[in-house]
C-alpha cells in the first residue's frame, strides 16, 4: 500500500536485516525500523512495533532465518532450537507465527541458506493470499455498502493489503463508493490508530465509532455487512480475534447483518478442535489503566486514565464460537463454516 504516494510494505528483508513499520508510533509518526538479529526481532514482536496476524508470520519467518544465518557451526543445532523457543514464545495466540517458523526452521535444517529464501517466499505468499482474498470478498460487497470492521486487519497487519480491509480497498479501487465505520478497539487502540490512519491514507471515506456503538449502529440499519480478520482458527471453524470481536458477532447474529472473518489459510490450525483449545494472550494491566497520545508540543504522553485504586484485566483475545460466523474469507474462496470445508481447504 501507499503512504504519500510511496509503496510500502509492513516488513521486509534484504537478507541481513529486517526492515518493518513501527507501528506503536502510529499514526502520529511513521518510522521504518531496521534490526539484524533474530532477538531483536523477538523484541518488535513482543512490544508489537509490529503486530497483526500475516505481519507476526512474516517477521517471525524472518527472525528464525536470522537465527539460521547466526548459528554457530559448534553449537548448531541447540542455538537453533533456542532461537525457535524465543520466536514461538513472543506471541501464543497468532498462528501465523507458528506457521512461518515451523516452515523456514524445516526449510532451514536441510540447507541454512534456504532458510531466508522460504522467509521471502511466505512474506511474498502473505501479499499475494491478502490481494487474493480482497478478489473473493469483493463479491459480497455492493456500491454504497456502509462496512463495519473491528480492530486492524489492513495492511499494517499483514505484508500487504491485509485481509478485512482488502475488500474495503479492492471496492475503492473499483469506483465503488462505500463507507467504513472503524471500531477503536480499546485498549491499544488499533482501530482508531491504524484501520483509520490507512483508511485516511487510501482516500476512503470513514468515521471511528466507540466499540459499543455497533450494535446500535446495526439496529438502525446503518450496517450492511461487518468483516473482521482472525489470529487464529479452530478445525471446527471456531475464532480468535481482537477481544470485543466475539460481541460484535452476537449483535450481527441477532440483528441479521452478515459476518465475515477474512483470513489466508496460515491462520488455520486443524490441531485446535476447537476454540477452547486456543491459547488467549494476557497482556499488561497497564494497557487498561493508561492511555498515550500526543500534547500540545507534540510530544508522546502517557497518562493514567483509570482509578488509582484499582487494578485490570487484559484479555488481548476472544473466542467467537462458528455459529456466529456467515463464512470465512480465504485465499481460496469463501467458505461455510463446518469441520468438512475447512479440511477440504487443506486437500
Amino acid at each position: 500500500m501507499k503512504v504519500d504516494g510511496q509503496h510500502y510494505r509492513t516488513v521486509w528483508s534484504d537478507g541481513r536485516q529486517v526492515s518493518y513499520i513501527e507501528q506503536n508510533l502510529l499514526p502520529f509518526h511513521f518510522i521504518i525500523r531496521s534490526v539484524s538479529d533474530y532477538q531483536k526481532c523477538c523484541d518488535a514482536i513482543r512490544n508489537m512495533e509490529i503486530r497483526g496476524a500475516g505481519a507476526i508470520g512474516a517477521m517471525a519467518g524472518f527472525a528464525m532465518a536470522l537465527a539460521f544465518r547466526a548459528a554457530p557451526e559448534k553449537k548448531f543445532l541447540p542455538y537453533l532450537e533456542q532461537a525457535r523457543l524465543e520466536i514461538e514464545s513472543t506471541r501464543p495466540t497468532a498462528r501465523n507465527l507458528f506457521y512461518a517458523v515451523e516452515k523456514v526452521y524445516g526449510r532451514g535444517m536441510n540447507n541454512r541458506l534456504d532458510a531466508m529464501a522460504e522467509a521471502q517466499r511466505l512474506a511474498d505468499k502473505d501479499a499475494a493470499d491478502s490481494r487474493q482474498i480482497g478478489t473473493y470478498g469483493l463479491s459480497l460487497i455492493r456500491d454504497g455498502f456502509r462496512v463495519e470492521t473491528h480492530c486492524n486487519a489492513g495492511w499494517l497487519a499483514f505484508v500487504d493489503y491485509g485481509t478485512a480491509l482488502s475488500p474495503v480497498y479492492l471496492a475503492h479501487e473499483s469506483g465503488m463508493k462505500i463507507f467504513v465505520y472503524v471500531d477503536e478497539t480499546r485498549p491499544r487502540g488499533q482501530g482508531a490508530r491504524l484501520t483509520a490512519w490507512e483508511l485516511h491514507q487510501a482516500g476512503i471515506p470513514h468515521v471511528i465509532i466507540p466499540d459499543n456503538a455497533g450494535a446500535s449502529l446495526m439496529a438502525q440499519g446503518k450496517i450492511d455487512i461487518m468483516i473482521t480478520g482472525a489470529d487464529r482458527i479452530a478445525a471446527n471453524g471456531d475464532t480468535a480475534n481482537k477481544i470485543g470481536t466475539f460481541e460484535k458477532a452476537l449483535a450481527a447474529k441477532a440483528l441479521g447483518v452478515p459476518f465475515y472473518i477474512a483470513a489466508p489459510t496460515s491462520t488455520f490450525d486443524l490441531n485446535c478442535k476447537t476454540g477452547k483449545d486456543i491459547v488467549i494472550e494476557e497482556r499488561s494491566p497497564d494497557e487498561v489503566l493508561y492511555q498515550e497520545g500526543l500534547d500540545d508540543h507534540g510530544q508522546c504522553v502517557k497518562i493514567r486514565v483509570c482509578s488509582p485504586g484499582s487494578s485490570a484485566l487484559n484479555p488481548a483475545f476472544d473466542v467467537t464460537p462458528a455459529r456466529y460466523i456467515t463464512g470465512i474469507i480465504t485465499e481460496k474462496g469463501i467458505i461455510k463454516l463446518n469441520t468438512s470445508s475447512i479440511r477440504k481447504l487443506f486437500t
